[in-house]
């Protein structure tokens, strides 16, 4: 039986398949549609000439939900709260939204103030309900929602997370008189307090909830067509996958979809490989997502945010940029020169594609530099121009009077720096040090830029795995099924008996087997992690603290926190502390694919395919050219060289070396 993981990114749509009884890896990148992104899927499908009838696994990541947030296209949503809050959405947290322009204009909210309604009903903290639904009240609003046209309900009263009976009245009353509708209750979205950010991911939640419907039908239903009978799941942005079905309920979870399959591949690869403590950076088409893996573990936040909309929704501790191979280098006040955030995307792409672009991108930087070739044509289709990537360039160059090799370089020392900088916000700021961690480099353009970022962080070297171009794609076969359950309960940990905090916890983890038996996980297949959002007394926000193995003791907890807070703000003091937020997260252990042994027979010489000039330090130099498919085990390359394989390339600068693991990992390192 063979498995297909589908990642699609903002300009390719990257394809891995892996046959299990063979235990071989194809790859393929096709141009996403951005219009229907299952039309690149299926385009992709036939590309491989793949039979779903002997398909048995298909893992997607997308990016539907994600830009349907910020591109503002959702679905004309209403919000029903408790009489009173009216504003929540609009107020929010009252902050600046650029901190030093007393000028500043918040965007508008993508629920206009005259589509949300108050409504009579009162839950207390505690779960006293003090006031029951106004079900009359409510079957007045229903009729105005129906006569407006609403395709989408976001149900928020307060406190709801305590008790939802009232929220849970509403949703079947407002289903019942919208039958149509997609309905959405804080309570099921994020059950937990902050009436701010349960209100926006719910609201968001239903904002995106029928277009996600619609395309995740499309893409089933296209697939049944081609013979696929099983499950199509979808990445989490907690680095799990659900079911299409339960993700449609749910959507937003969906928002980091594709950055949280790549650091789910890289803490398999990179822990096969002996590596534990890694950086990624994923650098895409569109943008440069950066996580910090220690010890083969990932942080998991719930401070994110999507646009200008916090996502307070269990998810991997990604940093993102808009920094990818198609942004764009324009010329802002007082002649500097920025990249991105705004990119080519896929149509109509960076200039040397010949697809319309004009302005000069990353790409068309490097093309210039002859760190990318020409001969290649990217997704099997697209052939970089030199002449029109240059054109692009020389356009900017006289505009800041430089000619069109130093603005190129300088185009690609900005790109450098944005990433770098990215980098050092989940690591030095967070009081870790680069130098104890190897740079993880993926995304078709990551190996291009990995050793300049690694020599100016420190980082001791610099991994790029298999099929770095599609490494994403690979990362949604190897993802587990995960589930997240999570009660608020604010209470001193002076004042909470062990044997009630491990109470809690194990009756989540009992509702976290349960989940996963239903999708037919036997009890071996199951492994829990359990932490809890803790703080000083008196605090505002909390930490995400582990649950220590074996604890038995709430001193042991306190001890847990003072570590945790005191590796993220470098000085802890003894001090009262509570928890706010009790977790569990519950994984089915599926079958992981492995890398396939790269053959020892063959020398470096051999997959030397020719050589071009590349500009190192300012200067022209000629750099030989390997191809990675050809390089064998323990080959050894010295730099100035260029790596190419389908999906992406490889820079070995001068003074660095690579060297081929036997599976085929390229570890790139500065020579003494």
């Amino acid at each position: 039986m063979r498995w297909l993981g589908i990642d699609v990114g903002g300009t390719f749509t990257d394809l891995v398949l892996y046959d299990e009884d063979s235990g071989a890896l194809s790859v393929d990148k096709v141009p996403s549609t951005p219009a229907d992104p299952s039309a690149g899927i299926l385009a992709g499908i036939a590309r491989l000439n793949l039979d779903l009838e002997t398909l048995e696994r298909l893992a997607h990541g997308t990016t539907v939900a994600t830009n349907t947030i910020l591109e503002r296209k959702g679905a004309p949503t209403a919000v029903l709260t408790t009489r009173g809050f009216r504003d929540v959405l609009e107020v929010g947290r009252g902050n600046r939204t650029i901190l030093y322009n007393i000028k500043a204009v918040r965007p508008p909210p993508l629920v206009p103030r005259s589509r949300v309604f108050e409504i009579g009903e009162r839950t207390l903290y505690d779960g006293t309900i003090l006031l029951p639904l106004d079900t009359a009240e409510l079957a007045e609003i229903t009729v105005k929602l129906a006569d407006a046209g609403i395709d989408a309900v976001a149900i928020c009263f307060l406190h709801s997370y305590a008790n939802p009976t009232n929220e849970a009245a509403a949703r079947d009353a407002v289903t019942a008189a919208l039958p149509g509708a997609a309905v959405s209750v804080s309570s099921e979205v994020l059950p937990e307090y902050r009436e701010y950010e349960r209100f926006t991911a719910t609201m968001l939640n239903a904002y995106v909830a029928p277009r996600m419907r619609d395309y995740l039908g499309a893409l089933e239903t296209g697939l049944a067509r081609r013979g696929y009978r099983g499950e199509l799941a979808i990445m989490t942005s907690n680095g799990g996958t659900w079911p299409a079905r339960r993700i449609m309920g749910s959507p937003v979870n969906s928002v980091l979809s594709g950055p949280a399959a790549g650091v789910i591949g890289a803490v398999s690869v990179g822990g096969d490989a002996g590596y534990c403590n890694l950086i990624t950076c994923d650098m895409g088409g569109t943008s440069t997502d950066t996580c910090l893996i220690k010890d083969g573990g990932f942080s998991i936040s719930s401070d994110g945010r999507i646009g200008a909309h916090p996502i307070k929704l269990p998810q991997i501790d990604i940093n993102t940029i808009g920094a990818g191979a198609g942004s764009i280098a324009s010329l802002e006040a007082g002649r500097a020169i920025a990249v991105g955030p705004r990119s080519a995307g896929a149509v109509p792409g960076p200039a040397a594609y010949g697809a319309g672009g004009i302005e000069p991108t990353v790409t068309d930087a490097n093309l210039i530099l002859g760190r990318l070739g020409s001969e290649r044509a990217l997704g099997g289709t697209i052939r970089l121009d030199p002449a029109l990537a240059g054109a692009a360039i020389d356009r900017l160059a006289e505009a800041v009077g430089l000619d069109r090799q130093r603005m190129a370089e300088g185009i690609i020392a900005i790109v450098n720096a944005k990433m770098t900088a990215s980098i050092k916000e989940i690591s030095v700021m967070r009081g870790h040090d680069p130098r104890d961690f190897a740079l993880f480099a993926y995304g078709g353009a990551g190996p291009l830029h990995a050793a300049a970022i690694a020599d100016e962080l420190g980082c001791p070297r610099v991994l790029v795995p298999p099929m770095p171009g599609n490494f994403s794609a690979f990362g949604l076969l190897v993802a587990d099924v995960r589930h997240d359950f999570a009660r608020t309960r604010v209470v001193a940990t002076a004042e909470l008996p062990f044997a009630e905090l491990t109470g809690m916890l194990a009756e989540m983890r009992e509702e976290g087997r349960a989940a996963l038996a239903e999708q037919g996980f036997a009890p071996a297949q199951m492994r829990f992690e359990a932490r809890l959002d803790m703080r000083f007394v008196g605090q505002a926000f909390e930490l995400p603290v582990p649950v220590p193995d074996g604890a038995e003791t709430m001193d042991e907890i306190d001890r847990a926190f003072l570590a945790a807070y005191e590796q993220r703000y470098s000085y802890a003091v003894p001090a009262p502390a509570e928890i706010v937020t009790f977790r569990l997260a519950a994984f089915g252990l599926v079958a992981k694919p492995g890398l396939p042994a790269v053959p020892s027979g063959g020398t470096a010489q051999a997959a030397r395919i020719g050589e071009r000039p590349v500009v190192f330090d300012g200067a022209f130099r000629a750099t030989p050219v390997y191809e990675r498919a050809l390089l064998p085990a323990a080959a050894a390359i010295a730099g100035p060289a260029v790596i190419e394989e389908a999906g992406s390339t490889t820079i070995v600068p001068p003074g660095f070396s690579a060297t081929v693991a036997p599976r085929g990992m390229l570890v790139l390192e500065r020579r003494r």
